[in-house]
């Protein structure tokens, strides 16, 4: 088990302990998501609340190489979509002020968090554009390095794990060089009309995108956490 794991699993028993602990002596049972649970009370009452999906969609028993990741943007689109981290739905932000579209379906891994607040982002190159709030199993091949405004913000380079074109791909470097220009031009210039300056740096191998996908694994671990003691 990596230290990464560790930290993980160690983190979950802990938030597991602080949820029941919550809850214990009460006269309702519930199902143990992170924050939508659902309560039964003794006379078989039902308290639903709907799901969030960075909060209770489960990253996959697979990850850091195989993960669920749920779609915020289409392949093909102009539109910039995000997720409302306080409803857990999928929001208008805005229409891109560049001439350009999404190259490929972008979103996040759930219970994951980044040191911008926000979860991990994934580009997941398949052969068809998804709705956005669907969620596909992806796997990753790479890590995109960028600057946005300053800020650290990395994007993991991922394959749909469930479609036969490229679920055999392993590495990033496995895709042809244009590929890999059109997804750089893409982020570097879809906010230069809205003066915002990014920065792309060079593509790095599938280990290192795993690596980034446990530390965010961690980082969202120990946030649960802290919120629950709080």
């Amino acid at each position: 088990m990596t230290r990464g794991h560790h930290h993980v699993a160690s983190s979950n028993r802990e938030l597991n302990s602080l949820l029941y602990s919550t809850f214990l002596g009460s006269e309702l049972y519930f199902l143990p998501t992170l924050f939508s649970w659902q309560l039964w009370f003794h006379q078989s009452k039902l308290l639903s609340i709907a799901a969030h999906p960075w909060h209770d969609l489960e990253i996959g028993p697979d990850a850091p190489k195989i993960f669920n990741v749920v779609v915020e943007i289409s392949k093909g689109s102009k539109v910039k979509y995000e997720l409302d981290k306080k409803t857990g739905l999928i929001k208008v932000d805005r229409v891109l002020y560049s001439s350009v579209v999404y190259p490929h379906n972008y979103g996040f891994i759930p219970r994951t968090l980044c040191e911008d607040s926000d979860p991990l982002d994934v580009l997941v190159i398949m052969q068809e554009p998804i709705l956005p709030g669907c969620f596909l199993r992806a796997k990753a091949i790479g890590l995109m390095p960028m600057i946005d405004q300053g800020e650290k913000d990395d994007k993991i380079i991922a394959v749909c794990a469930d479609d036969p074109e490229y679920k055999h791909y392993t590495d990033i470097n496995e895709l042809p060089p244009h590929r890999l220009a059109e997804i750089r031009r893409f982020f570097e210039d879809y906010k230069k009309n809205e003066n915002k300056e990014v920065a792309v740096n060079d593509f790095l191998p599938a280990t290192k995108a795993f690596e980034a996908v446990e530390h965010s694994q961690d980082l969202y671990a120990d946030y649960i956490v802290e919120s629950l003691r709080r």
